[in-house]
């Protein structure tokens, strides 16, 4: 029986079955990113109570997992370019679950800044590659417009998800099960990964790697990271934030032009001379900062003003979960392959739009089926109708052999949109509330005060957003036609029948 790695380099064909069950690997290792990306703040409480963190070092509880991961999704995506995506993908599902366990087991805090540390590393090597395995296994349009529906779901939904699981396992349990919850479906996904997932035949190394590059860009993204994710305890204009800015963007600088002279770069420039890659990805972190910012600030609004349980608020998102669930079970697949993806793009992002308006209508009593339920409605359907089209329109016209490159630049664009956003409007409310209280409020009046200018901000990204994909992006069809996408997979194939010995 052959394997998959196999069947790539003879070019043998794959059944629709191994397709459809490689996809819910994929998904797996997917939900389990997007799942611990939320699953810890509910938890955060019981952490700190145990582990004896003051408030500073409990953010490290989560600015370590980000700083990793956000930094290290470049360098995973182009590996799995050259190495390939497989390995990659399954060498990350390793990290992350082994660092997991190392997580449930801490005892101190630094155990467990650690553990969460390996755990963005994981979860970038994982992530970083999957949209390029499935647009690979699914090159039919209608079809890869399913599987992408399908990844969306797990992408956004099981940030929500998250918080219901978090909520149940620490008030159940304890805190250390958040993390244990990881180490099953680790194991099974990593199983059923060697054995359904097609492995590409990639670029090779035998001109070199690109260590320069890789260095300098995963640096200056960390230590940017690190500047945003810090900016809220020392400020945005002071020395330290300024400095560690300042050095991030020299790095970056270096690196694009290292890039630019070197023979095998880890990150080719002309990958930004397709259009569709760099405008996408810009409209997916606008839409990405409004929907990270209704999870957190949301959840913080749920437990601090309205006093909800950590269950109570994980049941509160789930209307949001569910109503991109439905429409992620093949109504905006089929809305795409009918009208095209820009047509159903701009409505979701509208409906996002208005959603996030409809929660600046948020009081100290607020009621949550008048208010927030239609509010967590609207941003669901916005995120399940806008997500898929914007990652379709994104890597249609990648070259198969640049696509975990630009796997990578969507991933980036969306957490560092997402850092940056989260951080600012943090910022901006906090200092909103502090204001208000020095002037005499109400501590719940000043801090719903300071969420509902968050999330009137995040209705204005979210609606720029919208006016830059009705001027910037090309009018769509349809998906009838072969795309280049199709074209590089055909060459990838006859190359792959031809080529007796592949990198």
């Amino acid at each position: 029986m052959s394997s998959p790695a196999s069947e790539a380099s003879t070019g043998a064909p794959r059944s629709n079955k191994m397709r459809w069950w490689a996809l819910v690997v994929v998904c797996l290792a997917m939900f389990m990113n997007a799942l611990d990306s939320s699953i810890v703040n509910v938890a955060l409480p019981a952490i700190q109570r145990d582990l004896h963190f003051g408030a500073s070092g409990l953010t490290w509880v989560v600015t370590a997992f980000l700083i990793s991961f956000g930094s290290f999704l470049l360098m995973a995506g182009r590996l799995g370019d050259l190495i390939g995506r497989r390995k990659v993908f399954l060498t990350g599902i390793v990290v992350f679950t082994v660092s997991s366990m190392m997580c449930g087991i801490a005892q101190t805090q630094t155990e467990l800044i650690v553990g969460r540390f390996f755990q963005g590393i994981g979860g970038a090597f994982s992530s970083s590659v999957i949209i390029a395995i499935v647009i690979t296994e699914f090159p039919d349009p209608a079809e890869r417009a399913r599987a992408m529906s399908a990844y969306i779901f797990v992408a956004v939904g099981g940030g929500s998800i998250g918080l219901l699981v978090g909520g149940i396992l620490t008030q159940a349990l304890d805190w250390h099960w958040i993390f244990f919850i990881n180490v099953p479906i680790g194991v099974f996904t990593f199983i059923f990964g060697r054995i359904l997932i097609d492995e590409n035949i990639g670029l090779g190394i035998r001109t070199g790697v690109d260590v320069v590059g890789s260095v300098l860009i995963t640096v200056s993204l960390m230590i940017g990271i690190y500047a945003i994710s810090t900016a809220t305890q020392y400020h945005w204009l002071s020395p330290h934030t300024l400095g560690f800015v300042g050095a991030s963007v020299v790095l970056l600088i270096a690196f694009f032009v290292y890039e630019s002279r070197v023979a095998n770069p880890i990150m080719p420039l002309r990958i930004f001379r397709i259009p569709t890659l760099t405008r996408s990805s810009i409209i997916r972190g606008m839409l990405a900062t409004g929907m990270f910012t209704t999870f957190f600030l949301g959840a913080l609004y749920l437990e601090g003003v309205l006093h909800y349980t950590p269950v109570q608020t994980g049941l509160a998102f789930l209307p949001m979960s569910i109503s991109m669930g439905i429409l992620s079970a093949g109504i905006t697949a089929r809305l795409v392959t009918r009208y095209g993806d820009k047509r159903v793009l701009i409505p979701g992002m509208v409906a996002g739009t208005i959603g996030l308006l409809w929660l600046t209508q948020l009081g100290t009593t607020t009621s949550y089926v008048s208010v927030m339920l239609p509010a967590f409605l609207l941003i669901g359907i916005g995120a399940g109708t806008a997500f898929a089209p914007l990652l379709s329109i994104a890597m249609a016209d990648v070259p198969v052999a640049d696509a975990g490159l630009g796997s990578g630049i969507v991933n980036v664009s969306m957490q560092m949109a997402s850092a940056l956003g989260l951080a600012l409007l943090s910022v901006i409310a906090t200092g909103r509330t502090h204001a208000l209280e020095a002037a005499g409020h109400p501590a719940a009046s000043a801090m719903t005060d300071g969420y509902r200018l968050a999330f009137l901000i995040s209705a204005i990204l979210v609606a720029a957003g919208t006016v830059v994909a009705a001027l910037a992006l090309d009018k769509s069809t349809p998906r009838s036609l072969e795309t280049p996408l199709e074209v590089h997979l055909a060459e990838e194939a006859l190359s792959a029948a031809s080529d007796p010995y592949p990198h």
